[in-house]
């Protein structure tokens, strides 16, 4: 083993090695490389420079990461059409690359769609969804000519139907329920009946919804949509809604004598936050829900659906990695000890929601001390405000100390709030070892800006 991977990988992550980066089953960036005296770059860049020259908490996102991974998914699915889920993580830059490596996007807000349209994202490659789209959105994607739109609720069906016109429909899918519980929480769980989103099969609603839109002579329907959840990481309940899915695919034929050419999966697509953590096989995905498409389409038989799939997380967080500085160090009574930093829920939600877990590891300096248990808590005033619990960590750990948390790229800055008035952070691209920024940071001018009164 190298210098470099012994200093990157801790011992849960040393069997199994990529020469020259991170080891086999890593949640860091391909590009992260150890440096001199406990320096860790991404993209060429030192993170201990970079927190020093933009400050902490601090967001560095690696522009070929991201890359590298939507190429991934063009080549792994190369007759599909992959749109990145803007809901992840989306700037300027980040749709910028997504345009330029021939991937499409999907957005569910106006916000998301008029930042798109000011970058000059293409608009035919862009999808809006959500379960509750304003007339006002609506009306934005039609002017901007969004290439689909999902139909989520039977009110959405006479409204946007009013907006189109016969000559030129509006392309959209139908969000259904599969019944397919899958995702790695309750609250991210949205392919089962009785929660907000889509038409269950069962009981006939989404039925329903298809014959509405096909009585609409200025809406085109291009096909179903379904997202089964969030964090999945087998193969299995993608299959299980397959089968579901050409089902109903196959009734729609019987009984409107019309076949859908497209079917969208959606995302959901899980990555590594830990060492060894389990991931989606991409390419295990690719081969067995193509196969298992045509074989479903065979049985009944449908022509084979252009497949459509939204990964967002699998793109973005595996891209960016977090740094915080250590305001202070606390041993508490019952023998727990606390690493305070300068950030926390405010920017970075997952944990207090969901539990989710991260590896975190110190950066910046070289310590020969042993690993101590450490809770690395965030300074809000929540008692819950833990970004990463019982990490092994120099038992010198001291205020000061940098510490950087990997697989940062997704649902953080997202989800970031204004909490206790913290602003949220900054946020820069590295790439040939150049680093450049991208968001500033938030300030407290930014907050008393929006203020128009007393």
């Amino acid at each position: 083993m190298t210098q470099t991977q012994v200093a990157l990988a801790a011992p849960a992550e040393r069997p199994g090695r990529v020469l020259g980066g991170p080891p086999v089953g890593s949640p860091w960036p391909a590009s992260a490389r150890a440096g001199t005296g406990g320096e860790l770059l991404v993209g060429g860049v030192g993170l201990a420079e970079a927190a020093d020259r933009f400050g902490t908490p601090l967001y560095v996102l690696d522009e070929d990461e991201v890359r590298t991974r939507a190429r991934a998914y063009r080549s792994a699915l190369p007759q599909a059409q992959v749109l990145y889920a803007a809901k992840a993580f989306l700037c300027s830059a980040l749709a910028d690359w997504i345009a330029e490596e021939g991937l499409g996007l999907d957005v569910c807000s106006a916000g998301e769609l008029r930042l798109a349209a000011a970058t000059g994202f293409p608009p035919q490659r862009i999808l809006l969804h959500g379960n509750a789209k304003s007339p006002e959105e609506l009306r934005l994607a039609r002017r901007l000519r969004v290439g689909r739109i999902v139909i989520d609720g039977l009110a959405e069906i006479p409204r946007l139907a009013a907006l189109a016109i016969a000559d030129t429909p509006q392309r959209v899918l139908v969000r259904v329920l599969p019944g397919v519980a899958a995702g790695h929480h309750a609250a991210v769980r949205t392919g089962v009946d009785g929660q907000k989103f889509g038409f269950g099969i069962t009981g006939g609603d989404a039925a329903e919804a298809v014959g509405r839109v096909l009585a609409q002579p200025s809406l085109e329907l291009a096909g179903l949509h379904c997202h089964l959840g969030s964090q999945i990481t087998e193969v299995e309940p993608y299959l299980a809604a397959l089968d579901r899915l050409v089902l109903l695919l196959a009734e729609i034929r019987d009984r409107h004598g019309v076949e859908l050419p497209e079917l969208d999966l959606g995302g959901g697509h899980g990555v590594r936050y830990r060492p060894g953590e389990e991931e989606l096989d991409l390419a295990d995905f690719a081969a067995r829900v193509s196969g298992h498409l045509a074989a479903r389409c065979a049985e009944h038989g449908l022509a084979v659906p252009r497949l459509l799939v939204e990964p967002g997380r699998a793109i973005a967080a595996p891209a960016a990695v977090a740094l915080y500085r250590v305001l202070s160090v606390k041993h508490a009574a019952d023998g727990r000890t606390f690493a305070a930093v300068d950030g926390g829920m405010s920017d970075n939600p997952r944990p207090a929601l969901y539990g989710s877990s991260y590896a975190v590891r110190l950066v910046g300096r070289v310590s020969g001390a042993p690993t101590a248990v450490i809770d690395v808590v965030g300074r809000h005033c929540e008692a819950g405000d833990v970004l990463v619990h019982a990490a092994e960590l120099p038992a010198d750990l001291r205020a000061g100390d940098l510490l950087a948390v990997p697989a940062a790229g997704a649902y953080q800055l997202s989800m970031a709030s204004g909490y206790n008035l913290v602003g949220r952070p900054a946020v820069v691209a590295v790439r040939d070892g150049r680093a450049r920024l991208l968001i500033r940071r938030e300030t407290v001018e930014d907050f008393q800006a929006r203020e128009v009164g007393r």
